[in-house]
């Protein structure tokens, strides 16, 4: 039936013994050092996105801080300049009130002062009120 040869089978093992030791050397070394090495890569770059998680954490931090800050610092800027504009507003009222005022002063001056050349032209022609008058009585 089967025949066994022993120095075929020497020849099979030494090939295969031959074929392990090269394709040890040729694809399974190499390939277990990539894989060391994309692991080592993957590691590294697990730690670096911890450290970049942190590190993105401290500055999203950092950045509300400073909007908060910045926040604060336009209420402030605002509540100051609205400070401002009521202090402005309320002494142009007060220059115009004062403006306004003296004007009113000097119309009463002015009225007064017509009142009295009224005063005196009604004075002066009322001789010649008093003749219409009795010429009027007279004709009744």
């Amino acid at each position: 039936m089967l025949d066994i040869v022993p120095s075929l089978m020497l020849v099979v093992a030494v090939v295969f013994l031959i074929l392990l030791m090269l394709l040890n050397s040729w694809l399974y070394q190499p390939l277990l050092a990539f894989i060391d090495k994309r692991d080592k890569s993957i590691r590294n770059d697990l730690e670096n996105v911890n450290a970049t998680g942190s590190d993105v954490e401290e500055l999203k931090a950092k950045t509300e801080a400073i909007i908060a800050e910045a926040k604060n610092e336009a209420a402030a800027m605002r509540a100051k300049t609205i400070e401002e504009s009521k202090l402005l507003a309320a002494n142009k009222i007060e220059a115009k009130k004062e403006e306004l005022e003296k004007r009113y002063q000097k119309f009463i001056e002015e009225l007064k002062k017509e009142e009295e050349q009224l005063k005196n032209e009604l004075l002066s022609q009322m001789p010649l009120f008093k003749e219409s008058l009795k010429a009027k009585f007279s004709q009744i």
